[in-house]
Formats: structure tokens, sequence, C-alpha cells
């Protein structure tokens, strides 16, 4: 499981041209499965979300996590995060998950954050989005939970 985390002021997706998800401070989560992953990667992919020290405390030191700010999520599936270019010139997605598998994650992701009272907007599985986010920062994390990064 891979995830692109973004620290946002706000952020918001569209999927042709209907609002699927906006929040306000917290994290913007672009999420890559693989057919390797299952739930135990879902646990330790929400647990690091959410525990995560990079919101700024008093100090203006990155101290603190989402859960200690009351942070929200924007998930949003990603299956470009496992393409491979390092031959030719199309990435190819064989070590993306497909379909049904995929999506019982992502939902599987959805309902972890929840679990852990933690305000969860999403995206729209499988379809064209567009993504927006004001990055406060910036703060970007890559996350992979094979630990390749």
């Amino acid at each position: 499981m891979r995830a692109v985390v973004q620290r946002a002021a706000r952020g918001r997706v569209t999927a042709e041209g209907r609002l699927t998800g906006e929040i306000a401070r917290g994290v913007v989560v672009l999420l890559g499965i693989s057919p390797d992953d299952g739930p135990v990667e879902v646990d330790w992919l929400v647990d690091k979300v959410v525990n995560l020290r990079i919101f700024n405390d008093a100090d203006g030191k990155m101290n603190l996590s989402l859960l200690d700010i009351g942070g929200e999520v924007l998930l949003v599936s990603q299956f470009t995060l496992y393409g491979d270019a390092r031959k030719g010139r199309r990435p190819s997605f064989v070590h993306a998950a497909q379909g049904p598998d995929a999506e019982r994650l992502y939902e599987a992701a959805i309902a972890g954050f929840r679990a852990r009272q933690v305000t969860v907007e999403t995206g729209e599985f499988g379809a064209q989005m567009q993504v927006e986010l004001v990055n406060d920062g910036p703060v970007t994390i890559l996350l992979d939970s094979g630990k390749l990064f």
C-alpha cells in the first residue's frame, strides 16, 4: 500500500463535475493499493496517517498529529502510485490492484479512519477526478507499507 500524504489547509475532489468530498484543515491522502495488500496494510496505513506528527505546535515545530488537532482526511484512490516507468515512456500498472479487491481495501481504509473518530471525505473509486488542495507548508510525506521508501 502506498500513500502520498499532504498536509492541507483545505482540499476538495470532484468527479464528473460533482463535489464528492471536501475538507478544511487536515490531510489529503492519495492511496495506491497493490494485489498483495490486505487488512494488515490498511491498519498500518490508517494508524500511520492519523499519528504522523506533521502539524505545528505552539512553538512552530511539527509535533502534533491529525488526532491532536482534530483534523480531517480527504482520501482519494490513485492506482497510478504503482506506475512503473523504468522502461519505455508509458508507465505499466501491473503492480496496482484492480477492481473489487482494490475497492474493498479502499472502503476498509475509510472505515479505519472513521473507527478512529476522524472525519473522512472521499473521492469516487475508479472515477476520473479533479483534486484540489492548498498544501500547507508545503508538507508532503510518502508512505509505503513494504517500506520501500
